[in-house]
C-alpha cells in the first residue's frame, strides 16, 4: 500500500478514493500549483489535507467561512491531525499562541481568513515558518468574475513571494472559464495543472416548476421523495413558516438558520442526518461542509441570485448516485422580487462610505486605530442613531467585510474557547486539590485534546454532559478556573459582534475611483441575468443549460428535466396527430405542418424527423410523406 492510501485509511477510514482526488493530490505533492473544479460533495478538502500530510513544513490554507473553518479544524483534530485557524476575534496573544506553534513545527495546517494575509503580526510570523504548500479555498473568490468576490483574495498572490517554492492548490466547485483565467492569473500560478470534474450530474433531474400553491407543492414532492430532502429559502421567518406548514402536511420537518444558537443548530442538523426530521427547511447557512449522501431532493422555494449558487445547492442531492431531483419553485413575482433585492444588496460608493464612517464613529475610533478590536454590534440602535436603513447598513456591512475592512460573523459562528497551557503536572496537581473543578477540566481534556497547545472552541453543554451537570454550573466552573488563571476561558458572547479587522482608514480609500465597484455589480448583474434565463428557457434541456454555463461542450439531453419530459410528451402527441392525419392520405410536408398548427402543434419538427429517423415515415418521390406498415 503506497503512502496516499496509508494515509486515507488511517486518518479519514476510506479504502479508495473519489475520481479525480489521487492525480490532484499527486500534483500537490510533486510541487504543482493545481487548480480543482469539483463539485459539491466531491471531497475538495481531502485534496489538500491529505499532501498536506505528504509534504514537509505547515500547509496555509486560505478561506474566507469562519464556521467552516472551525469546523474543518475541530475534524481534523479529532483525526489527529494537528490543525489551527486565526479568525476574528481572537485577541494579539491568542493569536501568537497559534501563529507560535506554526512557527515551531506543531502544525500541519493553519486556516486563515484572507483578511489577515496582508496583516504585519501575520507576515512576521510567515515569513519565518517552514512553508509546504498553500491551499486557497472557495478560490472563485479570488475574480472580481466571480459569485462571491473578496478584494482581500488578492493578497494571497504577494504573500506567495515569501515561500516561491510553495506550490498552491487552488479549489473551487464552480467556476466559467472567465473565472478559471482569472484564478490563475491573480494567484500567480505557474505551469498550473486544471483538473475539471464534469458539471455533468447524470443521476440528478433538474425541474423548474412554475406557477400553482407552492408549500402543496413542496409537501407532494416531499411526500415522493422517498428519502431526506432540502428545502431553500430566502429569509429566517420562511423557514420556520415553511417547516410549519410541511407538519400540517404531515411531513416531519425541522428549520435551520444563523438566528439559532449552536446547541440549537447542532441538534436540528442530527435529528435531519439520523433521519428522525425527514426534511430540512434552511436558508443557505445550510448545507456547507455537511457530506450526507442519500439526500433525495434539494428544493428552492425562492430563485438563487447566481446559477452558482443554485448549482451548488442543488448539488447536495443525489451524492450516492441514485436518482435525485433538484426542483426550482418561483412565479413570475419571484423574477420581480429578484431584480429589487438586487437593487438593495448594491448601494452606492458614498452610502458605502457613509456607513463605513459611522460605525467608526458610533464605536469612536480615529483613523489609524482600531485594528482587532470587537465590540457589540446593535444595527437597530445604529440605524436610529444615524437615521439610516437598516436593509442598506446590512448591505453595506457585507461590502465592508468583502473588503477585509470589518467582520459580521453570524452569532451561530461566536463560540466559547478554552485554553489550558499549564504542563501535565500542575494540572495533575490542580485535579487533585479541586476535586469538582478538577472533574470538569478533565472532561475537557478528555474531549478537546488540542486545548493544551492552542485556544479551540468548546461546547458547555456536551461538556457538561460528560461530567454530569449543567452547561450553566460548566461555566461558572470554567470562570473560576480562569481567574484561579488555570486555563483561559472565553464565553460566548450574548450578542452579535462587530469586529475591526484593521485600523480604521480615510472612507475616501474605499472603492477610489468607483471603477472596482462598478465591475462587480457589473458581473452580479450578469449572473442575474443567467438566472433569469434559466428559469424561462423551457426549450433547451436543463442540465445542457448549466453544463454550458460553466463552459463544458454540450452533451446529450438528460431526458429526466422538465424540458425533456415536455418535449416528450409533446412529440408523443404530434407523433399521433401525424398518424391519423397520414392514414387518411399522404401529405406534403407544407399541407401536414398546416394541418398540425390548425390543432395545436407549431412546433413539430422534431417529432416528424424522429419518425423519419426511425422509417416509419418516408418522403415519396413526389414529396409526399406516407406512413411506413409497422414490421
Amino acid at each position: 500500500m503506497d503512502r496516499r492510501h496509508a494515509l486515507l485509511q488511517k486518518h479519514w477510514g476510506y479504502q479508495a478514493f473519489r475520481p479525480l482526488q489521487e492525480e490532484i493530490i499527486k500534483a500537490v505533492e510533486q510541487g504543482q500549483d493545481t487548480l480543482a473544479l469539483l463539485p459539491t460533495g466531491g471531497g475538495k478538502s481531502l485534496c489538500y489535507q491529505l499532501p498536506a500530510l505528504l509534504r514537509p513544513g505547515v500547509c496555509l490554507v486560505v478561506s474566507p467561512l469562519i464556521a467552516l473553518m472551525k469546523d474543518q479544524v475541530q475534524q481534523l483534530n479529532d483525526r489527529r491531525i494537528k490543525a489551527a485557524c486565526l479568525v476574528a476575534g481572537m485577541n494579539r496573544q491568542e493569536m501568537a499562541d497559534v501563529l507560535g506553534n506554526a512557527l515551531c513545527g506543531t502544525l500541519k495546517l493553519l486556516y486563515v481568513s484572507p483578511e489577515r494575509l496582508k496583516q504585519r503580526m501575520f507576515i512576521e510570523y510567515f515569513r519565518k515558518m517552514q512553508v509546504g504548500m498553500l491551499a486557497v479555498d472557495e478560490a472563485h473568490c479570488v475574480s472580481q468574475w466571480g459569485y462571491d468576490f473578496r478584494p482581500p483574495y488578492l493578497d494571497v498572490a504577494a504573500i506567495r513571494q515569501y515561500h516561491p517554492a510553495a506550490p498552491l492548490i487552488a479549489l473551487t466547485a464552480t467556476a466559467t472559464p472567465a473565472v478559471v483565467d482569472d484564478i490563475r492569473q491573480r494567484l500567480l500560478m505557474r505551469n498550473c495543472q486544471v483538473f475539471r470534474s464534469s458539471f455533468v450530474r447524470s443521476n440528478l433531474a433538474y425541474r423548474v416548476m412554475q406557477g400553482g400553491d407552492k408549500v402543496a407543492r413542496l409537501a407532494r414532492l416531499v411526500a415522493e421523495a422517498g428519502g431526506s430532502s432540502i428545502v431553500y429559502t430566502r429569509s429566517r421567518r420562511r423557514t420556520q413558516e415553511v417547516a410549519r406548514l410541511l407538519e400540517q402536511h404531515g411531513v416531519k420537518a425541522t428549520c435551520y438558520h444563523a438566528g439559532l444558537d449552536a446547541r440549537e443548530r447542532d441538534s436540528r442538523q442530527l435529528a435531519w442526518m439520523e433521519g428522525r426530521a425527514l426534511c430540512m427547511v434552511a436558508t443557505n447557512a445550510f448545507g456547507m461542509g455537511i457530506d450526507k449522501p442519500d439526500v433525495r431532493l434539494v428544493v428552492h422555494m425562492d430563485l438563487p441570485d447566481s446559477l452558482e449558487a443554485y448549482f451548488q445547492e442543488a448539488g447536495r442531492a443525489g451524492r450516492d448516485g441514485k436518482p435525485a431531483l433538484a426542483a426550482l419553485l418561483y412565479d413570475p413575482a419571484d423574477l420581480r422580487q429578484l431584480r429589487r433585492r438586487f437593487a438593495d444588496d448594491y448601494p452606492s460608493v458614498a452610502q458605502l462610505r457613509n456607513v463605513y464612517r459611522a460605525l467608526c464613529n458610533h464605536y469612536r475610533l480615529p483613523i489609524g486605530s482600531g485594528a482587532d478590536t470587537h465590540f457589540d454590534f446593535d444595527l437597530e440602535e445604529v440605524c436610529s442613531h444615524y437615521g439610516m436603513d437598516p436593509r442598506l447598513v446590512f448591505s453595506a456591512c457585507r461590502f465592508l467585510e468583502r473588503e477585509g475592512l470589518i467582520a459580521l460573523p453570524g452569532h451561530e459562528e461566536a463560540f466559547a474557547t478554552l485554553y489550558a497551557p499549564a504542563s501535565r503536572a500542575e494540572l495533575y496537581r490542580f485535579r487533585v486539590e479541586h476535586l469538582m473543578l478538577g472533574e470538569v477540566l478533565l472532561a475537557a481534556m478528555r474531549l478537546y485534546p488540542g486545548l493544551s497547545s492552542m485556544p479551540v472552541r468548546i461546547d458547555e453543554g456536551k461538556l457538561g454532559a460528560r461530567c454530569g451537570c449543567t452547561a450553566a454550573e460548566v461555566a461558572t466552573h470554567l470562570r473560576r478556573m480562569h481567574e484561579m488563571k488555570v486555563v483561559e476561558y472565553s464565553p460566548r458572547p450574548r450578542k452579535p459582534q462587530i469586529y475591526f479587522l484593521t485600523e480604521r482608514v480615510d472612507e475616501r480609500q474605499i472603492y477610489p475611483g468607483e471603477e472596482r465597484y462598478g465591475r462587480v455589480k457589473e458581473a452580479a448583474l450578469a449572473r442575474l441575468e443567467a438566472m433569469e434565463a434559466y428559469v424561462g428557457n423551457a426549450r433547451q434541456c436543463r442540465s445542457q443549460q448549466l453544463v454550458t454555463y460553466f463552459g463544458e461542450a454540450v452533451v446529450g439531453e438528460c431526458g429526466q428535466c422538465d424540458v425533456c419530459l415536455g418535449k416528450a410528451d409533446t412529440e408523443g402527441r404530434v407523433e399521433d396527430a401525424v398518424r391519423e392525419l397520414l392514414q387518411v392520405a399522404p401529405m406534403s410536408v407544407a399541407d401536414l405542418r398546416e394541418a398540425l398548427s390548425t390543432r395545436g402543434f407549431t412546433a413539430c419538427s422534431d417529432a416528424l424527423r424522429a419518425m423519419l429517423d426511425s422509417g416509419e415515415l418516408q418522403l415519396d418521390r413526389q414529396m409526399f410523406l406516407r406512413l411506413q406498415p409497422r414490421s
